[in-house]
């Protein structure tokens, strides 16, 4: 397997329209999904897409953990499921509700910056599996934002492009910095 170079805002890969899977079985396709997921790993973070490694692709990869899960639920986190490293491919979304909320949002490809971006509360996905079997999920909460930002980036959207205030865009570091002695005080 292969750690893959990560595109950066700017870079033309991430402006297009990527291009739909023909063979979501084929061993191109799953060596990339294979490299994605290395990438994914060694970088971290929660999801890639196919065009941030340079593959003008409709593939995403994603996982969130039970930890995050809980965290919006309220719950303990200990034993709690997440959802697992899922592959799509050729994704479709669908809002089930107008609900929208903001929320923080980093990116692999806006290294260092956050912002706050507006998703959908409650959408329903579908998408090939790498087997070419049909993969059909509802999702809220992160679970939701989380697939909603990586086919964004299918379609040459970044999340600065959603956001409905750039005051709320700052570096990463500032913005813990900040939070953490709001805490304290």
């Amino acid at each position: 397997m292969a750690i893959l170079k990560i595109a950066r805002m700017g870079h033309p890969v991430l402006k297009r329209v990527a291009d739909p899977v023909a063979d979501p079985t084929s061993p191109e396709i799953h060596k990339l999904i294979n490299d994605m997921i290395d990438t994914l790993e060694d970088i971290g973070g929660a999801g890639l897409a196919a065009p941030q490694v340079h593959v003008p692709l409709r593939v995403v990869i994603f996982h969130v953990p039970g930890a995050r899960i809980a965290l919006e639920e309220g719950e303990e986190s200990r034993g709690r499921e997440g959802i697992p490293l899922t592959a799509l491919i050729n994704p479709e979304i669908v809002p089930l509700s107008d609900s929208m909320a903001e929320g923080l949002e980093a990116c692999l490809s806006v290294p260092g910056l956050a912002g706050m971006v507006p998703r959908f509360t409650h959408i329903r996905y579908r998408a090939l599996a790498p087997d070419g079997t049909l993969i059909e999920r509802e999702a809220t909460g992160f679970h939701a934002r989380v697939v909603q930002h990586e086919c964004d980036h299918l379609d040459g959207v970044l999340y600065p492009m959603r956001m409905r205030d750039l005051g709320s865009l700052g570096f990463v570091e500032e913005l813990r910095r900040f939070e953490d002695k709001e805490a304290a005080d």
